[in-house]
């Protein structure tokens, strides 16, 4: 195989190691089998362009029209001209797939289904970037520039998986990189000829670095493989010692913008809301979640996952925060008042492997937290985050939180907040429009106090403002958003509760968002199961004495609290720490009465106020790595076993050019025109020296081999009984040989003769070049048809399995010679044995 064909098939195999990053985005993955079939097609272009030998642009232009002509075909077949040439028509159907495809990303989260249009953005991009590093690294020779092609695939791939690109992913697409560097490296040194290979490795013996089979120039080699080793060894290790960069707060981490920990002990979180509006267009609702609590009413046990509070007039996002250790009792919610009715509870949560993130879902408010693993707190949205790339996937952990009931009297007479709670929770950008704060005034004109205005708008998001949900419309959190969903009256819960907090803030309530899951679903085994489509954000209003009190606007969303209800339960006073008697659910052996158990309960069997029992992880494993195991060996078997004829021609080609050129082989089998059996023994002629000619004449006799196959290939078979001067009559003849390639074939009989018949051998040289020469003439002479045939199915390719055939003979003949051989002494060893008495 020549350097150039090496270095196209190490071109083909990085991109599909840099494509197997994509493998997370889409289900099912056997899109990447169709993606490798065509990139090999667009490579195998590439290689016979550059063998004619086309221009390097020219080259270039071939492969993209054999991807353009292979895509039309799979894509826009049937608005193209006989299937495969593309009509303004079929053009006008990829514009249609490519913008379907995109509506698709933004409303999937990954994996994605297979859609038209997702498949053609996929495959269409390997067959770029795969067109890209073959052009760079092959046709132009820079394999170095080729990396950015690939690390713009797996970059894209990263940042769209969430963080599902592992270091698996990472380590196929660099050992791709790197092994392209090594064939590039390997290419360029041959053009040099032989190199001084060093000390021979034969101990105690000076070698001169230029023998052919002693000294061997390993240290470039080796350098460059103990190079790429030690990089990605550092790419690997290097993000595992630094702070935790990724986040995404619902469908996994994020490329490096989520929350991180630094090492000031700060904490910082991006927006999570277009994550949220993909897990609620998932076209299935995959399990995230599973958990058991004693709460006799789970409507409101929302899990909360971080707190948006600072608004700029772009986004809504978390700010930055001191972060601590977890304590064993988290501090008292900040505005809680003893004077509140509270219940505890506790709940028993497992997290899907498939759900990886960095907040952890909690009840709020939180009051103590048993997980295991690397995980800081934060006081002020009393959240804990991971650290150090800690994250929820299959976690299980234990949480006792507090069911806060206040009555509408608490929160009518709610006194004014705190200073610092006023000033920094109901800011608000002076990029704001006047229309929100406007509209804030006239839905709560009337109110007497904050508890009244927040209620008011609650009811006119949910109720009375005509608004519709729908989670298909644009999203965003900026001023523009808000304009627009105030004008259109159409979004989901995105666009309610920040519209809401805004408003609210523009009213003086000290207002954030909200963004977690609703409670779930009640299984049949008296667990709740939450899934993507319960994600859900919610506005969270500060009242002095009760503390952040959740809202709820979203119409068909969630459930409305009690106390936001115009009958609302009253209750005395208890304290966090102290649950009252009669109503606590916290953990008792005791059964509870009848009349409080609840309904779902009483079905399942499970009336009491015992504390829940351990549940078992949901199923859910995400996307498997065996996917990956089985998907690379079928798309190598499916690429490479078509192609096995012609890989071994130019492999078998490229060796027997080499052994003309210089030192060789030491016989080759099967030459036409020599004596001797026609499936030969092979020849070895020794001059004075007894290496030198012996070399130089199987050379010969290699370039004459090749002479013979090439013919064959193109329609010529060989005939064994013929001398090498008639020999090279015929491929004369038949071949429609004329001048420098004739001539070329006449002296290589003659060298062949004189290697053969000779008293002194004298080997020919040029016959590299002549063997070049000659195949270049008959292919000039066949048609198309005979060309492409001799070029993936070469006839002579069949000496192969001729070989392995000989090689299976040789071996059973060696194992039979050897069991006769051990039969006579297994009969001699029995005589010899004594016969056994009987007793």
């Amino acid at each position: 195989m020549s350097g150039r064909e090496r270095m196209a098939l190490c071109a083909y195999a990085a991109t599909l190691l840099a494509a197997a990053a994509l493998l997370p985005l889409v289900d099912p993955a056997t899109w990447i089998v169709q993606a490798a079939f065509l990139l090999a097609l667009v490579t195998g272009a590439g290689a016979i362009a550059r063998r004619v030998p086309l221009g390097r642009m020219l080259t270039v232009a071939l492969q993209a029209l054999v991807a353009l002509v292979l895509m039309t075909a799979v894509f826009t077949g049937q608005q193209a001209f006989g299937a495969l040439i593309p009509t303004p028509s079929s053009l006008a159907g990829f514009g249609e797939l490519l913008s379907s495809g995109a509506e698709d990303v933004a409303r999937y989260a990954s994996p994605a289904p297979a859609t038209d249009g997702i498949r053609l953005m996929v495959i269409g991009g390997v067959l770029l970037i795969g067109l890209t590093v073959d052009a760079l690294a092959v046709t132009f020779r820079m394999a170095a520039p080729a990396g950015l092609p690939l690390l713009a695939l797996y970059s894209v791939a990263a940042s769209l998986s969430g963080g599902s690109t592992g270091w698996l992913y990472f380590l196929l697409a660099g050992a791709g990189y790197l092994v392209l560097l090594l064939a590039e490296g390997r290419e360029r040194l041959s053009q040099w000829g032989r190199v001084f290979g060093g000390a021979s490795p034969a101990r105690g013996r000076m070698s001169s670095g230029l023998d052919a089979g002693g000294g061997r120039a390993l240290a470039p080699v080796r350098t460059g493989r103990r190079i790429g080793a030690l990089a990605l060894g550092v790419a690997l290790a290097v993000p595992a010692a630094l702070p935790a960069l990724d986040g995404g707060l619902l469908l996994g981490p994020g490329g490096g913008s989520g929350p991180g920990i630094g090492g000031g002990g700060t904490i910082s979180a991006v927006n999570p809301l277009v994550s949220l509006q993909d897990s609620l267009n998932q076209p299935e609702d995959r399990e995230v979640i599973r958990y058991r609590t004693n709460a006799e009413d789970t409507r409101n046990l929302y899990l909360r996952i971080v707190a948006l509070d600072q608004f700029d007039g772009t986004a809504w996002k978390s700010s930055e925060r001191k972060v601590t250790d977890v304590p064993g009792r988290l501090p008292q919610p900040d505005g809680l008042s003893p004077d509140v009715r509270v219940t505890e509870v506790i709940t028993n949560l497992s997290a899907a492997d498939s759900y990886r993130q960095n907040w952890l879902p909690l009840p709020y408010p939180a009051m103590s937290v048993k997980i295991d693993g690397r995980w800081r707190f934060e006081p002020e949205g009393r959240t804990l985050v991971g650290d150090r790339g800690q994250t929820t996937k299959g976690a299980q952990y234990s949480v006792s939180s507090l069911i806060v009931e206040p009555t509408r009297e608490q929160l009518i007479r709610a006194p004014r907040p705190p200073s610092a709670v006023q000033r920094e929770y109901t800011k608000v950008p002076d990029v704001l429009p006047d229309v929100v704060s406007q509209t804030a005034r006239d839905v709560t004109r009337g109110s007497a106090n904050d508890y009244e205005r927040a209620v008011k708008l609650q009811q006119w998001f949910a109720d009375d403002g005509g608004f519709t949900y729908d989670t298909d419309v644009e999203s965003g959190t900026g001023v523009t958003a808000i304009s627009r969903f105030l004008k259109q009256k159409e979004g989901f819960c995105v666009h309610f509760s920040f519209s809401m907090a805004a408003m609210a803030r523009t009213l003086g309530i000290p207002a954030r968002v909200a963004v977690g899951f609703t409670p779930g679903s009640l299984q049949s085994d008296g667990t709740m199961s939450v899934g993507l489509r319960d994600a859900h954000a919610w506005p969270e209003l500060y009242f002095e004495g009760v503390g952040w009190t959740r809202f709820e606007p979203t119409p068909d969303r969630g459930n409305v609290p009690e106390y936001t209800r115009e009958q609302a339960p009253s209750g005395g006073p208890s304290t966090p720490a102290e649950p009252v008697p009669d109503s606590s659910a916290a953990p008792s052996a005791a059964p509870a009465e009848s009349d409080r158990c609840p309904e779902h309960e009483r079905r399942l069997g499970e009336c009491g106020a015992a504390a829940p029992a351990e549940i078992t992880p949901p199923s859910d494993e995400g996307f498997p790595l065996g996917t990956v195991l089985w998907v690379a060996p079928a798309v190598a078997a499916a690429v490479l076993l078509p192609l096995l004829p012609l890989l071994w021609r130019l492999r078998t080609r490229a060796r027997r050019l080499a052994a003309s050129g210089g030192p060789g082989l030491q016989g080759t089998p099967g030459v036409q025109g020599a004596p001797g059996p026609g499936d030969g023994a092979g020849v070895r002629l020794l001059d004075a020296d007894g290496v030198d000619s012996a070399r130089a004449a199987a050379g010969t006799l290699a370039a004459w081999q090749e002479i013979i196959d090439s013919a064959w290939d193109l329609g010529i078979p060989p005939d064994e009984s013929q001398t090498p001067r008639r020999a090279a009559a015929r491929i004369v003849r038949m071949g429609k040989l004329e001048e420098e390639p004739a001539e070329a074939v006449h002296r290589a009989a003659s060298a062949v003769e004189q290697v053969l018949y000779a008293p002194e051998p004298r080997p020919g040289t040029g016959l590299a070049e002549d063997a070049s020469l000659i195949r270049a003439g008959l292919l000039e002479n066949a048609d198309r048809w005979t060309r492409l045939r001799a070029l993936l199915l070469p006839r002579s390719s069949v000496r192969a399995l001729w070989s392995l055939l000989d090689r299976w003979r040789a071996v059973t003949d060696r194992w039979g010679r050897r069991m006769q051989r051990m039969r006579p002494d297994r009969r001699a060893a029995a005589l010899r044995r004594p016969s056994r008495q009987r007793g």
